[in-house]
C-alpha cells in the first residue's frame, strides 16, 4: 500500500527532475575589476550584451561575436564568458573575454569546445561545467584540489566545489569546505565565495560553510548567493526576500522598493545581485548597501536558456524573446507534488490518491511489459549488427561488402570503357607485370590496399611503379564461400579505384598509370612513391622523424587532395579510408593521398540529398563515429578520419594504440583533452625537438583544427576547404620570421 500511495508523486518527481535543467544555465552575470562592475546578460533572440553597473557604459564584445547566439554567461573578476551549444550539434563552445575598466580591447579567447554542457559555473577566478551525456566534470582554470564525481549540476566557491547528483539526490563537496548535508533529498544547489546553500524536494533551504547563517523557514525556488549576504525567491509569491549580514555587520535586507516585485530568476556576484523581473523580464539589481539600479533600463532580457521542448510549457511572452521558435520553460517548482494544494478536502485527496494508486499499478504493468519487448528488440537488432559486422584483415571496419556478380563487374567496367575514361590508362599485360615482379614475388611486396597485395616493380621501359594485384584465391580463406565473398569485395574495390581514378587528376592524389584485368586477374598500376607512406615516418622507428614544417606541409598537401574530391569533382568522391597509411609521400616530399578502393560518389545538389545510406565502412580508429552510429555518409566524414591523422601528426601516436598499461587507447581520446585544456605540449611527439617559439603557434593551431574535424556531429566539422585554409595559415606562420603576428586561434569558429 506504501508504495501505491507514493508512487503518482515520485513519478511526478522523476518526469519534473529531468525539467530542472531548464534554468541550469545562467543568463545573467556580474563581474568585478578594481572599480567597475560589469552585468551581462542575454537579450532578445540570445544576443551576449555587457554594461557597467556603475556607469552605464556599454561593452562593446568583439565585432565577429555580434550575431552569434548563447545560451549560457558566466563571469568573475575582470573576465566574461558566454556559451554557444546550438541546437541539435551535440557540442559546446566557450568563449572567453577579459576587460579593462574602459571596456577596450575585448578580444575573446576561445577555452573549450567539445561534448555538449548542460551547466556552466563560475567562481571569482575559476570555471567549471557538467557535460550533458556523461555528468564528467570539467574546469578550465587551476583547481587546488581533485575532481572526483560526475554531478549533475555543480556549484563552485573560492576554493571548493559542491556537486548535486540527479534530483532528488545527494550533494558532495571537493576542496576546502565543511559541514556539507548528507541527506539524499536536494534538487539545486548554489555557491558563494565561502559557503553553499542546497534547495531540498520540499523548497526548504539549508546552508553550510564559512560565515554560514540561518535561512527563514519558508519554501524557496530560488536562492543565489554573495559575498555577504543571501537572497531567495520564495515559492509561493516570488517575491525575495534576503539574509545575512552586511558590510557595516548590520541585517542584509532586500530594498524595500522591491518586496512586493515578483522575480523569475536571481543572481548574486561579491556584494551585487540582480533579478529579473516576471511581469517584463527586465534586470533591477542591489547591493549590500541598499543602493538600486537598473543597468539594461527597460530591456528584456531572458530569464532562462532557450529550448525547442517545455514539459509544462514555455513562459508568458518567451517565443518572442528567443525566435526562430524556441521558448523558455516554465519552472518546475508550481508542480512539486511534495506541497499540499491548498482547498482540498481530505477525502477527496484519498478518492484522488486511490484512483491514481490503481491508474498507475495498470501503466506500471504495461510499462514493464513494454520495456521487456522493447530490450528485447534491442537485443536481437545488437545480435545480428554483431555477426554483420566484421573486420578484415588489413583492419578495415567494413560492413559494406557489395556483393558484385561477374555480370554487373563486367556491365561496369564496360561502362567505363565506354565513356571514354579507358584512353588515359595504360592496359598493361599480365606477362609484362609478372616479368617486372619475378612472377610477384614476395621480395618484391610494399605492403597491403584496400584489395590485394601491393609490390614495387620496373617496367621494360624503365619506369619505377607500385603494382596492386588483387588477391582473389588465397586458399587460407578455408571454404568456397570465404573465397567467393574475397573475390568479390575485391572486385568491387578493383572497379571502384579504377572508376575514380580514371577520372582523377590532381597533384596530390597518388596517379594510375593503367591495369589489367580477365577473370583471373585484377591488376592496377600507379607511379611509385619511393618515400613511402606518412604512417612509415610517424610510426616506423627506422624511419627519420619528420620536422613540424614537414609535417604540416605534409597536412597541408593531403587536405588539397581530399579537397579537389569533395569540391572539383562531379559528382564529388568521398575516400571513406583516409589515413596516414594511406597518404604517401613522392621524390620531392610532395604528398599525395591512394587507395581509393572503398570510395563513393557522393550526392550532387540536384539530386538533393545530403549524405549517402550506406553500412560502414573504414580503418579502426579512423571511421567517423557518426557515420559508423547513422549509417549515413558525407563529405564530413572523410574530414573526421583527416582530424584523427593530425592528431597522429602532433603526436606521433597511431589512431589506435597501447597506453602505459597496455590497453588500447584511441588517439582522439588521449590528445584532444590536452588540446582543449590549452596544453598542446603534453601531448606532442617527443622522438623530434619541442616547436621552437615562432612554430609552436602553428602547432597549437594544428590542434585546434584537429580538434574542430573530429566533433561528434559532422555538421559541426569544417569543410576540407575550411581545412585547407587553415593549414595554409598555420605553415605560413610556421615558416615566418620570430616577430610576425600571432596566429588566431581558429579561424573557422
Amino acid at each position: 500500500m506504501a508504495f501505491n500511495y507514493y508512487f503518482p508523486s515520485l513519478l511526478l518527481l522523476v518526469i519534473s527532475s529531468s525539467s530542472l535543467l531548464c534554468f541550469s544555465l545562467s543568463t545573467v552575470s556580474i563581474s568585478h575589476t578594481s572599480n567597475q562592475t560589469l552585468v551581462c546578460a542575454l537579450t532578445n533572440t540570445s544576443h551576449l550584451q555587457c554594461t557597467s553597473l556603475q556607469n552605464p557604459i556599454p561593452f562593446s564584445l568583439t565585432g565577429t561575436l555580434q550575431n552569434r547566439r548563447f545560451s549560457g554567461v558566466v563571469s568573475g573578476n575582470g573576465f566574461v564568458c558566454g556559451l554557444r551549444s546550438p541546437l541539435g550539434s551535440n557540442t559546446s563552445t566557450i568563449l572567453c573575454w577579459r576587460f579593462s575598466n574602459n571596456g577596450d580591447n575585448m578580444t575573446y579567447k576561445r577555452i573549450y569546445k567539445g561534448p555538449e554542457l548542460k551547466e556552466l559555473e563560475a567562481s571569482t577566478s575559476r570555471i567549471c561545467g557538467v557535460e550533458k551525456v556523461t555528468n564528467l566534470t570539467r574546469c578550465w582554470t587551476p583547481v587546488s584540489f581533485p575532481l572526483s564525481g560526475n554531478y549533475d549540476s555543480i556549484a563552485i566557491g573560492e576554493d571548493f566545489l559542491c556537486g548535486l547528483s540527479k534530483p532528488p539526490g545527494r550533494i558532495t563537496c571537493e576542496g576546502n569546505i565543511t559541514n556539507a548535508p548528507s541527506e539524499n533529498s536536494f534538487i539545486a544547489v548554489a555557491s558563494g565565495s565561502r559557503q553553499a546553500c542546497a534547495i531540498t524536494v520540499n523548497n526548504d533551504v539549508t546552508c553550510w560553510g564559512e560565515k554560514s547563517t540561518s535561512p527563514p523557514s519558508e519554501k524557496f525556488s530560488a536562492i543565489s548567493l554573495g559575498e555577504n549576504g543571501i537572497c531567495g525567491v520564495r515559492w509561493l509569491n516570488k517575491t525575495v526576500t534576503c539574509w545575512g549580514s552586511n558590510n557595516n555587520n548590520n541585517g542584509f535586507t532586500l530594498p524595500k522598493s522591491f518586496e512586493k516585485i515578483h522575480f523569475i530568476s536571481i543572481y548574486a556576484k561579491g556584494l551585487i545581485f540582480c533579478g529579473v523581473v516576471t511581469s517584463n523580464y527586465t534586470l533591477i539589481c542591489w547591493g549590500d548597501d541598499q543602493s538600486v539600479f537598473t543597468p539594461f533600463q527597460d530591456q528584456p532580457l531572458l530569464p532562462g536558456p532557450c529550448r525547442h521542448d517545455c514539459l509544462y510549457g514555455p513562459l508568458p511572452g518567451s517565443v518572442s524573446l528567443c525566435g526562430n521558435g524556441l521558448m523558455i520553460c516554465d519552472s518546475i517548482n508550481t508542480h512539486n507534488p511534495k506541497l499540499p494544494v491548498p482547498d482540498t478536502p481530505r477525502g477527496q485527496q484519498e478518492t484522488k490518491d486511490k484512483t491514481w494508486s490503481n491508474k498507475n499499478i495498470a501503466f506500471l504493468v504495461v510499462g514493464c511489459v513494454g520495456t521487456c519487448s522493447l530490450l528485447l528488440v534491442i537485443g536481437f537488432l545488437i545480435y545480428k549488427s554483431h555477426f554483420r559486422c566484421r573486420v578484415h584483415d588489413s583492419g578495415r571496419l567494413d560492413d559494406n561488402r557489395i556483393i558484385v556478380s561477374q555480370p554487373k563487374l563486367e556491365k561496369r567496367l564496360s561502362s567505363l570503357a565506354s565513356l571514354g575514361n579507358h584512353g588515359q590508362l595504360v592496359e598493361f599485360s599480365i606477362e609484362e607485370l609478372a616479368h617486372a615482379t619475378e612472377g610477384f614475388s614476395p621480395r618484391f611486396q610494399l605492403g597491403i590496399g584496400s584489395f590485394g597485395i601491393v609490390y614495387k616493380a620496373v617496367l621494360s621501359d624503365g619506369r619505377h611503379v607500385a603494382i596492386k594485384r588483387a588477391d582473389l584465391t588465397n586458399p587460407t580463406l578455408s571454404g568456397i564461400t570465404r573465397i567467393r565473398n574475397r573475390r568479390e569485395d575485391n572486385d568491387s574495390a578493383f572497379v571502384n579505384e579504377l572508376e575514380s581514378m580514371s577520372r582523377l587528376n590532381h597533384k596530390n592524389l597518388v596517379k594510375l598509370l593503367g591495369f589489367y584485368d580477365d577473370a583471373e586477374e585484377r591488376v592496377l598500376v600507379y607511379e611509385y612513391m619511393p618515400n613511402g607512406s606518412l604512417s612509415d615516418h610517424l610510426h616506423n622507428p627506422r624511419f627519420e622523424p619528420l620536422t613540424w614544417e614537414r609535417r604540416l606541409t605534409i597536412a597541408l598537401d593531403a587536405a588539397r587532395g581530399i579537397q579537389y574530391l569533395h569540391d572539383f569533382v562531379m559528382p564529388p568522391v568521398i575516400h571513406r579510408d583516409i589515413k596516414s597509411s594511406n597518404i604517401l609521400l613522392d621524390a620531392t616530399w610532395t604528398a599525395k593521398v591512394s587507395d581509393f578502393g572503398l570510395s563513393q560518389m557522393g550526392p550532387t545538389e540536384e539530386e538533393d540529398v545530403s549524405h549517402l545510406s550506406l553500412r560502414a565502412a573504414g580503418t579502426l580508429g579512423y571511421i567517423d563515429p557518426e557515420y559508423y552510429r547513422l549509417q549515413q555518409l558525407t563529405t564530413k566524414s572523410d574530414v573526421y578520419s583527416f582530424g584523427v591523422v593530425l592528431l597522429e601528426l602532433l603526436s606521433g601516436h597511431k589512431a589506435i594504440h597501447m597506453n602505459e598499461e597496455e590497453n588500447p587507447r584511441n588517439v582522439v581520446e588521449f590528445v584532444v583533452p590536452y588540446i582543449l585544456q590549452d596544453e598542446v605540449h603534453r601531448a606532442l611527439d617527443r622522438r623530434i625537438p619541442p616547436p621552437t617559439p615562432y612554430e609552436i603557434e602553428s602547432v597549437a593551431h594544428l590542434g585546434y583544427l584537429a580538434v574542430e574535424c573530429v566533433v561528434p556531429c559532422g555538421r559541426e566539422r569544417p569543410s576540407m576547404a575550411e581545412v585547407v585554409s587553415n593549414l595554409e595559415k598555420a605553415l605560413a606562420a610556421c615558416l615566418a620570421a620570430p616577430q610576425t603576428e600571432p596566429l588566431s586561434r581558429s579561424d573557422s569558429n
